[in-house]
């Protein structure tokens, strides 16, 4: 209700109508397969949320939109950033090292001031902070080198732009100013032209889409702005209906979400920037169980880090991100080249399918008590190994009756000594795409 209260508000503000969101993009669907398919596949991405609130240590740009501190204060940080200890090589050495295959970085939150040398507005880390420098352009080469995809991040809404109608001064709050808003609309076009021709980023993930509507902050020039430039970039959905993919963010949803391609974003601890009294991190085993949650439901998961003001990465960020990079060496096979799985009705746990339907791969995040369960799988089974050591495993089927048209159900010895420190997975390899069995079962008539 909030949010369609602020939407309501942006329409009248601005004079522009809201359009349902279903209708605005409509994608052609060749060449919406064909740019979408390394996202696809790639399963794992590390979010970075960097900016001049690292110095304090305050929520990004919500700190003072919300009163916690006053706007002036908020912004004095720019004399703290120093970057000093800054090394993109590092940074991406660890992004790899931990498995993922593409990175998102933020290159200006809502509090305006952009990360890369920005000839467009005078509010940069260049500009107005001891760093000096251009700190996108150094990390965007050493993604390249390292042969990941490259993701910006940058916010639509600006509450430190003059031209934007926002609370963060009384006098710049304005209502029906077309003038205004047209400068606004070309500083934001402005911006993102020099992003695209600087570092041709493989993806957008756009922030703060819910204060305006579509026609307002002109969405579908904004899409051909950038796809003029590369026309297999992709978009995340937080642009007024014209993305590619859906980003819930932080909760994993109970049940898939009903776009093909979606994401998950999440913190390590509870603070997307550098918090350090933030202390309440996740275990590894914890993130590594929302993971797998979202590949069984065919999605990715966009892990966030938050640098220190002097480019600095904590410690037990570093610590989670190298568990990971053990834990996905491990168990390549069944995470990049997989699909959603059978579901949690068939098996108690987490499961997802190679692209050929042919090997069920099971998650387990829990100690078994000797062998695991499978119900409902109408193949027949050829074998069963556990991912990372090629073991194979002993199996058997049970209740499948020669006069019964219901299968049987499969359980696997899962000894100790072959389980993962964290989450184990085990390979089934079947006859033929999975077939599974969703009746009720069936009542002996004639025996």
């Amino acid at each position: 209700m909030k949010k369609l209260t602020i939407l309501l508000l942006s329409a009248l503000l601005m004079g522009s109508a809201i359009h349902v969101k279903a209708q605005a993009w409509a994608p052609d669907s060749a060449s919406y397969e064909a740019r979408m398919a390394w996202f696809g596949k790639a399963k794992l991405g590390i979010f970075i949320h960097w900016g001049i609130y690292a110095v304090r240590g305050v929520s990004e740009s919500w700190s003072f939109h919300n009163n916690y501190l006053p706007y002036e204060e908020y912004m004095s940080q720019t004399k703290g950033f120093t970057a000093s200890k800054y090394d993109p090589k590092e940074w991406v050495r660890l992004i790899k090292e931990s498995g993922a295959q593409y990175t998102v970085i933020t290159t200006k939150h809502h509090d305006g001031v952009a990360l890369w040398d920005t000839k467009a507005g005078d509010l940069s880390m260049k500009k107005c902070t001891p760093a000096k420098r251009d700190l996108i352009a150094p990390f965007a080469d050493e993604v390249r080198k390292a042969g990941l995809h490259l993701g910006l991040y940058y916010s639509l809404l600006d509450w430190s732009n003059e031209n934007y109608p926002n609370k963060t001064k009384t006098e710049q709050r304005y209502t029906n100013d077309p003038q205004r808003w047209d400068k606004f609309v070309k500083f934001n076009f402005a911006q993102l032209s020099e992003l695209s021709n600087q570092f041709n980023p493989d993806l957008w993930w756009f922030d703060g889409d819910w204060e305006q509507t579509a026609d307002a902050w002109h969405s579908s020039e904004i899409i051909k702005l950038l796809r003029k430039k590369n026309p297999n970039c992709i978009v995340n959905s937080r642009i007024q209906g014209y993305g590619d993919y859906a980003t819930p963010e932080v909760g994993i949803p109970v049940t898939r979400p009903h776009d093909k391609y979606w994401e998950l974003c999440m913190t390590i601890n509870d603070s997307w920037g550098y918090q350090p009294t933030d202390t309440n991190f996740k275990t590894p085993y914890m993130l590594l169980r929302t993971f797998v949650d979202c590949l069984s439901m065919g999605g990715n998961l966009l892990l966030d880090i938050g640098p220190r003001a002097d480019g600095t990465i904590p410690q037990e960020e570093v610590d989670i991100l190298k568990e990971f990079g053990r834990w996905t060496s491990k168990h390549r096979e069944a995470i990049y080249n997989t699909r959603a799985g059978i579901g949690n009705e068939f098996f108690q746990g987490y499961t997802t399918l190679n692209q050929a339907g042919d090997v069920l791969y099971l998650y387990l995040p829990y100690r078994p008590n000797g062998t695991v369960e499978v119900k409902g799988l109408l193949n027949r089974v050829n074998s069963v190994w556990v991912v990372g050591s090629g073991q194979a495993l002993n199996f058997k089927l049970y209740n499948h009756a020669y006069w019964s048209s219901t299968p049987g159900n499969l359980y696997i010895d899962v000894p100790d000594a072959v389980l993962d420190p964290q989450i184990t997975v085990i390979a089934v390899s079947l006859d033929g795409p999975a077939k599974l069995y969703k009746g009720a079962g069936q009542v002996v008539t004639a025996n």
